[in-house]
């Protein structure tokens, strides 16, 4: 069995005797383990002033796993995270060409950080690898590795949407963008609808088409592109879920509500969750529907996230004038309409937190999967389950048939769509509920890493092979 060569721009720094935080470890971990491989990636740390480049990486061993964690200079992180990364992928790919903002700098940076990755990962390839790449900050490292000589079989996965054709076009090195995605052997995304939205660009613009067999043939190579839904722990998250009122805070929050019926939203401080249109929802839901005020409590965790981007700060600021806004007209002396929490709360936590709302308000703007969908029905009672209120913009949407759907921008239907969910008998609520947990533990986490490592794995034809490419610069 081949190692696995996982890259992501953040390595979960190992902890002895510590689970693996975070979706994509819980993920990975297992099959790294069983492989043996090597996480790579960026440390966390920066380097001392003065100082461009690592010598090296450090490798870490922990639990059969090799950790290849690299740091990196402020101007790096600078132009390539907090800059193109994020100042523009991330808006675009969200569909936010408002917030999008371009520089050649940035771009130059976003490149020299992947020729870095693929200078440093290079010498830890072994012939017979396979190499998994994550995500929107390392869509070029296939191409560099290839320029390089490489031949393993590689992989990436965007877990971000793929934009449609008028959108991704805005930005302005797209082609070179899709071009680097083609050294890749598999290309994976979250939804049909993001395939499709790749599928429309290579056709539109001349560069691509999809083959007889069902691969791509992009720039001249041939290579597989389709949906690998992310999916969630879920036997294990429903039976965290099941024994969490033995936890002190989800008692006490049990115990404060009082009988009231709670809402849950659970978010990363982003543009992209639609937590400010979500309030003025649960606003007009008070204002309109008065025989729910002081019948329920809406409790919104939003943990800060990217503090060195000036969007975030001031969205912060919103959100947290919106929640005090709604307390302060409509509060009463025992009762506060929604508890806003801005920091991080644990897993078990959140899985008692999540079993006994009623409603789970889960609605961004636009989101490449959302695992708070998943966890939210994983977590339910099968006898008296909650009720899931799903953007129709989120990944999710396409395979939780059995959620509430609802339009984040529609202020008004989404405030009846709480009305619904909050009133919705018994019976619907168990259907609704057994569907969707029945596609989410078929199609769990462990599904989600295997089919994809099986179509990396394939073998391709000799005719598609991958010789040395060159980069455009």
């Amino acid at each position: 069995m081949s190692r696995l060569i996982v890259v992501s721009n953040r390595v979960p720094a190992p902890e002895p005797g510590t689970p693996p935080a975070g979706g994509l470890a819980v993920a990975l971990s297992g099959a790294m383990k069983e492989r043996g491989g090597i996480w790579f990636g960026w440390s966390g740390r920066t380097l001392p002033a003065g100082q461009d480049e690592p010598e090296a990486p450090e490798l870490v061993e922990s639990d059969g796993v090799t950790y290849g964690l690299l740091d990196l200079g402020e101007r790096d992180l600078d132009d390539y995270y907090a800059g193109f990364s994020n100042r523009m992928l991330w808006p675009l790919f969200h569909y936010r060409m408002d917030l999008t903002e371009f520089t050649r700098v940035n771009l130059g940076g976003y490149y020299r950080v992947n020729r870095l990755f693929a200078k440093q990962l290079l010498p830890l390839i072994q012939p017979d690898d396979i190499i998994w790449v994550h995500d929107y900050h390392l869509i070029p490292l296939a191409a560099e590795l290839r320029a390089a000589g490489l031949q393993n079989r590689i992989g990436f996965f965007l877990h971000i949407p793929f934009p449609p054709h008028d959108i991704f076009t805005v930005l302005p090195n797209h082609a070179d963008i899709v071009r680097r995605l083609a050294a890749y052997d598999v290309v994976g995304f979250q939804t049909p609808p993001d395939v499709e939205n790749f599928e429309t660009y290579v056709r539109r613009e001349g560069v691509g088409r999809r083959l007889p067999d069902g691969r791509f043939l992009v720039y001249g190579r041939a290579i597989t592109v389709d949906d690998f839904p992310v999916g969630i722990e879920t036997q294990v998250f429903a039976t965290t879920a099941a024994s969490a009122n033995r936890h002190a805070l989800v008692r006490r929050m049990r115990e404060s509500l009082e009988g009231r019926k709670l809402l849950i939203g659970v978010d990363r401080l982003d543009y992209s969750k639609g937590i400010a249109q979500r309030i003025q929802a649960y606003e007009t839901f008070l204002t309109l529907d008065e025989m729910w005020r002081g019948r329920c409590t809406y409790l919104q965790v939003t943990p800060k996230s990217r503090g060195e981007v000036p969007e975030y700060v001031a969205m912060e600021r919103e959100v947290a004038e919106l929640a005090g806004r709604v307390n302060g007209a409509h509060a009463e002396l025992d009762w506060t309409p929604i508890r806003y929490v801005n920091r991080t709360v644990s897993r078990n936590t959140l899985a008692g937190l999540y079993r006994m709302a009623h409603v789970g308000l889960v609605t961004p703007l636009r989101d490449g999967m959302n695992l708070v969908a998943k966890e939210y029905v994983a977590a339910q009672d099968p006898e008296d389950p909650g009720v899931l209120l799903l953007s129709r913009f989120a990944g999710a949407a396409c395979e939780l048939e059995g959620a509430l759907l609802t339009n984040p921008y529609d202020v008004d239907g989404t405030a009846g769509a709480i009305v619904r969910a909050l009133e919705m008998p018994l019976d619907e609520r168990q259907d609704r509920w057994r569907r969707m947990f029945e596609r989410i533990r078929d199609r769990d986490v462990a599904w989600w890493r295997n089919n994809f490592l099986e179509a990396l794995e394939r073998p391709a034809p000799e005719a598609t092979r991958p010789g040395k490419i060159a980069v455009v610069r």
